[in-house]
């Protein structure tokens, strides 16, 4: 009996000692409410920006590649466009980058054609007037270590204009 009394007697020392935070909790928060709020520091003032008259209209920008600018001198007067209704060719559906030059051969009209090898694996022959890339480029020369074509690109001012690539053959000539 002695030792329920003083099991019990544990107990109530034990659970008075994990009294509930609760109420110092609400009571700091109570505290916390009554204080008088802390006023804002104002906006900073800004300084306007000193303004600047850009006075080069008439020189080259320098926000345009000088090739482009050059190209767009060269094309100023000539209406260019894509023709959109044209049936798309096999090579078009890559990227001019993508493509390799892997050798030529004549036709037997003498004609010189170009194999050209796509990123799958696929070897594809070109001749002059056939289409590559995905810029509208036009196969203007072919040589047996060159393709020259004229790609339609937009000017950026709702145009085109024409820019001539090349696909090089890389490795020994022919």
């Amino acid at each position: 009996m002695k030792t329920k009394i003083s099991l019990a007697l544990v107990a109530g020392l034990l659970l008075a000692g994990c009294d509930s935070r609760i109420d110092a909790v609400n009571q700091q928060m109570a505290d916390i409410r009554n204080q008088p709020p802390i006023p804002i520091e104002a906006a900073p003032v800004f300084e306007p920006a000193p303004t600047f008259n850009y006075s080069a209209h008439q020189l080259k920008s320098p926000f345009m590649p000088s090739s482009l600018a050059a190209e767009l001198k060269i094309m100023a007067g000539k209406r260019v466009y894509p023709n959109l209704n044209r049936q798309p060719q096999p090579l078009e559906s890559y990227a001019l980058e993508a493509l390799n030059m892997k050798g030529s051969m004549r036709s037997q009209t003498g004609e010189v054609l170009a194999l050209i090898q796509t990123p799958d694996g696929e070897v594809e022959r070109v001749q002059r007037g056939s289409y590559m890339g995905m810029n509208h480029g036009r196969v203007v020369n072919i040589t047996p270590t060159q393709i020259d074509l004229l790609e339609i690109i937009p000017d950026g001012r709702e145009g085109y204009v024409e820019r001539p690539r090349s696909l090089v053959l890389i490795g020994p000539a022919p």
